[in-house]
C-alpha cells in the first residue's frame, strides 16, 4: 500500500515509519482531546469538592449554630459576670435568668482559677480542681470545646464549652456554657439527598466530640493514613483515603471555629463518583476514542514493521545460543534497514564468539594437561623426599630423631596424596574432599597401628568437593589429628576395647564437618608432648577458616573441625 512512497532509504527507518502512522492517528484527536479532557477533569474535581464542602456546612449547621453561639454567648457573658464581683447570689440570679431564657444550656457557669464554681446557672457549689487537665488548662488558658459524656451537673453527656475570663492582663478562670447533645439532634435541618455516611465533631487536638454514629464505629472510619489532628487547617480540604478497616473513603473537613472545632464528612466513595462519572462521560469519551483509533494503526505498524522481524530475529539467537548454528541466509526483502544492520552484527558476532569458544577450549584444555602435569611432578619430587627421608630414618642413631622424621615424612606423604588426587581427578579447582580424606587415614593407619591391633576402627566419608587451595590444609590437619588420636588411644578400663571413629560429613550446602573421636587410656597431660602438632592443627584450621571443637573426659576424645566448603571462591585470611 506504501510500498512506492516508502522505497527510499530514510523511509526505511522502523522509527520514522511508526511515527509516521501514529501522528496521523493522534493528529486530529490529540490536541482536541487533551485540551477537554484536561479542562472538563479540572472542572469536575473542582465542583466535586465545592459540594462536598457546601455538603459538610450543610450538614453541619446545627453543631455550627450552637458552638459559634456559644461562644460568642460565653465573651458577652464573661464581661457581664465581671461586674457582679464578690456578689454571688446576684451571679447566680443573673445566670439563671440567661439559662431559662436561652432554653439551650444545661448549665452556664463562671469558673474561677481556684477551680471552685459558685457562680453558675445552677446555684450550687462544684469543685473541679481535681478534674483531669484542670492544671493544663489553667496554665494555657484558650477556648475550647469537649465532650462530657455524663455531665457533673444535668448527669447527661453534654457539649461543654469554654471561654477564658481576663481581668486586665490576669487570668481569673473560665466562662463555661453546657448544651447537652440531645439539643444538637433537635437542632439538625432534615436530611437532604446526598447526605454523608457519617459526620463528626473534632476539636484540633484531634478529638472526636460529635459523631452521628456510635463511637467504635466512628473509629473504624476515620483515615488511616491521616491523624485528626493534622488536619486541624484554618482552610476546608477533600481528600481520599482508606479507613481503618482498608476500604476506601472520601473526607471533607471544615472548621466550624478555627482552632477550636471543626467538623468532617465522611462519604461512601462510590456516591461520589457516581456523580463525577456522570459530569466527566464526554471527557471519558474522546481519550477513549482516540486511544481506540491509535491502537489499531499502531498494533498494524509495529506488527508489520517490526515484531515479525524481531521473532525471526530472536529465533536466530536462540538457536545459535542452543547448538551454536550461524543462519545461511538473510531476512528477505522489505526488511527494515535497521534489522538488516542487526542480523550483519549478530552473525559477526557469532562467528566472533565460535572462533573465541574454540581458542578457549584450547587453551583450557592445554592449562589443564600443564597443572596435571605439574601436580603429577610435584607428587614424584614429595614422593623421592618421603624416600631419602626413609634412608635417613634408618640411619638416625636415637629414637627421638626418628619419631621426628617419621612425622615430618607423615606430613609429606600427606602431601603428596593431595597433588595425586588433583592430577587424577577431571577437574583441577575442585577435589573430592570425602576419598583424600579416605585415602590419607588409611595410610596413616596403616603405618601407625601395628598388625593385629584390636583397635577398633569407624570410618565414615561423604563425596565433599573442595576447593584444591583448602585441599593441603585439610589433609595435614587431617594427618595431625589421626596421628595425635593414635598417640594417646588406649581404655581406662582392661576389659573394654580401644576404638577410633574418623568421619566427614556435608551439614549444609556450604559447611563441611571433620570430626575424630579416640578412646583414652588415662588423662592427657600436655607435658608429654612439645605442643606441635596442637598449634599446626590450629594453624591448618585458620587456612580453612574454620573452627575447632575439642571435648574430652576420662574415657574419649573427641575432635570436630567446622570448615566452610563455598560454591565460590571464599576469602582467604593472609597470615
Amino acid at each position: 500500500m506504501t510500498g512506492g512512497f516508502l522505497d527510499g532509504d530514510i523511509f526505511r527507518g522502523l522509527a520514522f515509519r511508526v511515527l509516521i502512522f501514529l501522528s496521523l492517528a493522534l493528529l486530529p484527536f490529540g490536541l482536541i482531546a487533551v485540551v477537554q479532557t484536561r479542562e472538563i477533569a479540572r472542572q469536575a474535581e473542582v465542583t466535586t469538592e465545592l459540594s462536598l464542602i457546601g455538603l459538610t456546612e450543610q450538614a453541619s449547621g446545627a453543631e455550627r449554630t450552637v458552638i459559634q453561639e456559644g461562644f460568642g454567648a460565653a465573651e458577652a457573658l464573661s464581661s457581664i459576670v465581671r461586674l457582679f464581683g464578690d456578689d454571688t447570689e446576684a451571679c447566680v440570679n443573673f445566670l439563671r435568668s440567661y439559662k431559662t431564657a436561652s432554653d439551650r444550656y444545661s448549665l452556664v457557669g463562671f469558673l474561677p482559677a481556684d477551680g471552685v464554681m459558685t457562680c453558675s446557672s445552677d446555684g450550687g457549689r462544684y469543685d473541679f480542681s481535681a478534674y483531669p487537665d484542670f492544671d493544663n488548662a489553667m496554665d494555657a488558658p484558650e477556648r475550647a470545646v469537649t465532650l462530657s459524656r455524663t455531665g457533673p451537673v444535668s448527669r447527661q453527656p453534654v457539649l461543654v464549652m469554654t471561654h477564658p475570663f481576663f481581668d486586665g492582663d490576669i487570668f481569673a478562670g473560665f466562662m463555661t456554657l453546657s448544651v447537652p447533645l440531645s439539643v444538637l439532634r433537635d437542632q439538625r435541618d432534615p436530611p437532604v439527598e446526598l447526605t454523608p455516611s457519617d459526620l463528626l465533631i473534632f476539636t484540633s487536638a484531634g478529638e472526636v466530640i460529635v459523631s452521628d454514629r456510635a463511637r467504635l464505629v466512628t473509629q473504624s472510619d476515620l483515615p488511616q493514613n491521616r491523624s485528626l489532628k493534622t488536619l486541624a487547617t484554618a482552610k476546608p480540604a477533600v481528600f481520599e483515603d482508606v479507613n481503618t478497616e482498608g476500604e476506601e473513603r472520601v473526607y471533607s473537613v471544615v472548621p466550624i471555629v478555627p482552632g477550636v472545632a471543626y467538623a468532617m464528612s465522611i462519604w461512601q466513595r462510590q456516591e461520589i463518583l457516581a456523580s463525577v462519572h456522570q459530569t466527566g462521560t464526554l471527557s471519558v469519551f474522546l481519550p477513549v476514542l482516540m486511544w481506540l483509533a491509535s491502537l489499531v494503526v499502531a498494533f498494524w505498524a509495529i506488527n508489520r514493521l517490526a515484531i515479525r522481524y524481531i521473532r525471526k530475529l530472536g529465533r536466530q539467537m536462540r538457536i545459535f545460543a542452543y547448538n551454536r548454528s550461524i543462519p545461511q541466509s538473510t531476512m528477505g526483502q522489505g526488511v527494515p534497514r535497521e534489522f538488516v544492520e542487526i542480523q550483519r552484527v549478530f552473525m559477526g558476532m557469532a562467528e566472533s564468539i565460535i572462533r573465541d569458544e574454540a581458542s578457549l577450549e584450547d587453551s583450557l584444555r592445554e592449562k589443564n594437561i600443564l597443572l596435571k602435569e605439574v601436580h603429577h611432578r610435584v607428587k614424584n619430587n614429595l614422593q623421592l623426599i618421603s624416600s631419602i627421608m626413609n634412608m635417613q630414618i634408618r640411619r638416625a642413631q636415637s629414637e627421638d630423631a626418628r619419631f621426628v622424621l617419621k612425622r615430618l615424612q607423615e606430613r609429606i606423604l600427606s602431601l603428596a596424596t593431595v597433588h595425586k588426587n588433583l592430577y587424577q581427578s577431571d577437574g583441577v579447582e575442585r577435589v573430592d574432599a570425602g576419598a583424600l580424606v579416605e585415602e590419607i587415614v588409611g595410610q596413616l593407619l596403616v603405618v601407625g597401628l601395628p598388625a593385629g591391633s584390636s583397635v577398633k576402627i569407624e570410618q565414615s566419608y561423604e563425596a565433599v568437593q573442595l576447593d584444591t587451595d583448602d585441599a593441603a590444609p585439610l589433609t595435614l590437619l587431617v594427618s595431625e589429628t589421626v596421628t595425635n588420636a593414635m598417640k594417646y588411644i588406649g581404655v581406662s578400663n582392661p576389659e573394654d576395647q580401644a576404638h577410633l571413629s574418623i568421619s566427614l560429613k556435608q551439614s549444609d550446602a556450604e559447611t563441611a564437618v571433620f570430626t575424630i573421636s579416640n578412646s583414652i587410656g588415662k588423662t592427657l597431660d600436655e607435658a608429654e608432648g612439645t605442643g606441635l602438632g596442637s598449634q599446626l592443627i590450629n594453624a591448618f584450621a585458620r587456612q580453612l577458616n574454620a573452627t575447632v571443637e575439642v571435648c574430652a573426659d576420662d574415657h574419649v576424645h573427641t575432635l570436630k573441625t567446622v570448615f566452610p566448603v563455598p560454591h565460590r571462591v571464599k576469602s582467604v585470611h593472609d597470615y
